[in-house]
């Protein structure tokens, strides 16, 4: 059991509070049980939303009388779904991004708030459900058929299977609610918010939390077995019927979609690659050989195809957007160091000019398709040792390119920061350059590492200050110190962007 009262960390508050994340409490005649569950919700979240929906006890004194919360009143009793209604809006309304409901009769530990935060992080955008496990809870017959009978005509009327349709605690993001106005008064109105964004694409993901039952006799429930069993039937028997109207062909279309958004990438691809970069590589080597040639043409063809990948990426409802606070212009020479996310982070640095040479890995530089092209624009692989490398690096700088390396080394699987290797910050030292740091966001989202399929979205592409030798020397001595530095730095930073651009996930 996890300990009751564990209070919550000022950096895990903030970061709450600027991932745009709020509590929102209904609650209805829980006088036994609502100051405990709202202190312990205030004491892990900045913002919490109460909704006291009519009740007749001494909740709204309760209520009234806790500093710090936003109340929101409803003259009488209208139901679950009304008061989740009320406080979606308020939410909506005061700014927020996601809501984090959970039940006001201490079923449900706020302490676990925490479990929502590393999931939201992980899956932005996404309707996160908190997994109760039931096992060895005394439960009435009643209870355990509601939830088995959910999770069926769930996974019927939406072709996908979650282990718990029935829990109260869940993360919202309070833009891709679909069917909010029209959702019924109870508690089945849980079950249409689930059904509608599923409907849309909204993805629902599961993640384990605690549960407390008290005994049967201490246990204040508003479920009426009869009248609410018919209620979730009649609403589960419409609901089929507008799976087979309007889901169901609303998800093939979004399969088809996706597929065709793939299939131009690939198109794309494959004729830019074979029909314009090969063929033009190939025409400049035999001139190169009858007249003295450079082979900047090949790499200005590169920086033009890489802009236009871009543009291209609109047509699959990509969208690209350049952060440059520093008005950098890349025409002074540095060691440009980028986060690693996707095949599309090459397109979207090599979109920024022409004057850039990339350390690529093994695989790029074998590639039967782009390696060809690579090779005669003076990359490099990073397995060809440094001190094979260097002075050539040194010659390309001192024609004016800068160096990106990707310090991971390899495609973050998950969007994260993995460890930094040293090579980029001894090259950086040894040549005596700045360092300029670029920060992708979401590319890993629209073509995930080992992704099939093309998704829509948004790339964000932060251009940060350069770090001058001298500032490089100041942060740390060793090579090793200093990557570890870079790499806190990152994280920082990425980190920053996220919290900002995940509340605006489509």
């Amino acid at each position: 059991m996890i300990d009751k009262h564990p209070i919550s960390s000022n950096n895990q508050l903030n970061e709450l509070h600027d991932r745009g994340i709020c509590i929102i409490i209904p609650t209805y005649n829980n006088a036994g049980t609502i100051v405990d569950v709202v202190q312990r919700a205030k004491e892990q979240c900045h913002d919490v939303i109460v909704v006291n929906d009519g009740s007749t006890d001494a909740t709204t004194n309760m209520l009234r009388s806790i500093k710090g919360i936003t109340l929101i009143e409803h003259s009488q009793n209208k139901g679950k779904g009304k008061a989740l209604q009320s406080g979606f809006k308020k939410a909506i309304e005061m700014g927020f991004s996601y809501a984090i409901t959970l039940d006001a009769d201490s079923q449900h530990y706020p302490e676990d708030i925490p479990l929502f935060l590393d999931a939201n992080k992980r899956h932005p955008g996404c309707i996160i459900l908190g997994r109760r496990n039931l096992s060895g809870i005394d439960r009435s017959f009643g209870s355990k058929f509601a939830n088995a009978f959910s999770n069926f005509w769930f996974a019927v009327q939406t072709l996908q299977y979650v282990p718990d349709t029935q829990t109260g605690y869940r993360l919202y993001p309070l833009h891709k609610l679909y069917g909010m106005d029209i959702l019924t008064s109870r508690y089945e109105a849980e079950l249409e918010l689930l059904v509608f964004s599923s409907w849309h694409g909204v993805k629902i993901v599961s993640t384990p939390i605690n549960v407390y039952y008290p005994p049967r006799e201490e246990r204040v429930s508003h479920f009426k077995p009869g009248k609410d069993f018919f209620r979730i039937s009649v609403l589960n028997t419409l609901l089929c019927l507008c799976a087979m109207a309007y889901g169901w062909p609303l998800a093939i279309l979004r399969s088809f979609r996706t597929l065709a958004y793939t299939l131009f990438a690939s198109l794309y691809y494959l004729c830019g690659t074979f029909f314009v970069l090969t063929p033009f590589t190939l025409c400049y080597i035999f001139l190169s050989k009858v007249i003295p040639l450079d082979f900047n043409a090949i790499r200005r063809l590169l920086h033009n195809f890489g802009s236009l990948t871009l543009k291209a990426l609109r047509v699959i409802q990509v969208k690209t957007r350049m952060m440059n606070p520093y008005n950098e212009d890349f025409s002074k020479p540095a060691i440009i160091i980028c986060n690693h996310q996707s095949h599309l982070d090459l397109m979207i640095q090599l979109s920024l000019t022409s004057k850039i040479i990339f350390l690529t890995n093994d695989w790029v530089w074998n590639s039967r398709f782009f390696g060809f092209v690579i090779r005669h624009a003076e990359y490099y692989p990073v397995s060809a040792g440094i001190d094979v490398i260097l002075p050539k690096l040194k010659s390309l700088t001192e024609r004016g390119y800068s160096i990106s390396i990707f310090p991971e080394g390899t495609r973050s699987h998950d969007g994260k920061i993995g460890r930094f290797h040293k090579g980029a910050f001894y090259i950086a030292e040894q040549l005596k350059l700045d360092i300029l740091p670029l920060t992708i966001y979401g590319a890993n989202r629209v073509l995930p590492k080992k992704g099939k399929y093309f998704r829509t979205g948004n790339i964000i592409l932060s251009i940060d200050r350069r770090i001058t030798p001298s500032e490089q020397k100041e942060m740390a001595e060793s090579t090793l110190n200093r990557t570890k530095l870079f790499r806190q730095l990152y994280i920082n930073s990425y980190n920053k962007i996220c919290n900002k651009y995940d509340q605006d996930v489509h």
